[in-house]
C-alpha cells in the first residue's frame, strides 16, 4: 500500500474523535486534496468518510465488548454525537444496536463459564 495512504489511515486511527477534513489530511502528506481522494480510494476502495466511519464501528465494538462503558460514552470517545446515528450505522455493521450486541455477547460468555 502506498505510504502516503498509510500515513493517512495512521492519522485517522490518532484522530478518530476529530473532524479531519480532505485537506487537513492532504497537507499531511504533501497532496492535492483531488489525487489523495483518488489514491485512498483506489488504495482501500473507501473514501475518507467511508473508512473513518468503519474505523470508528470497530473501536465501538472493541469498546462494548472490553469495558462497561455507557453507549453515550462510547458514542463519544470515538466521535460520534447523533445517537440514533451510531446506533443506525452500528446496526448496519454489526446487525445489532449497540445494546442488543452487548446482551448478546455477555448471554453468550455466560453461557461458556463453567458451573
Amino acid at each position: 500500500m502506498d505510504h502516503r495512504v498509510l500515513k493517512v489511515i495512521r492519522l485517522m486511527k490518532e484522530e478518530m474523535r476529530r473532524p479531519l477534513t480532505p485537506d487537513k489530511l492532504s497537507r499531511a502528506v504533501n497532496l492535492s486534496p483531488v489525487h489523495l481522494r483518488y489514491l485512498f480510494k483506489a488504495e482501500t476502495g473507501m473514501t475518507f468518510a467511508q473508512y473513518l466511519k468503519s474505523l470508528r464501528m470497530e473501536e465501538a465494538r472493541t469498546l462494548l465488548e472490553t469495558t462497561f462503558l455507557s453507549t453515550k460514552e462510547i458514542m463519544h470517545r470515538i466521535g460520534m454525537h447523533d445517537e440514533s446515528h451510531f446506533a443506525r450505522d452500528f446496526k448496519k455493521v454489526h446487525g445489532l444496536t449497540p445494546a442488543q450486541y452487548r446482551v448478546r455477547r455477555l448471554n453468550a460468555k455466560l453461557k461458556k463459564e463453567p458451573d
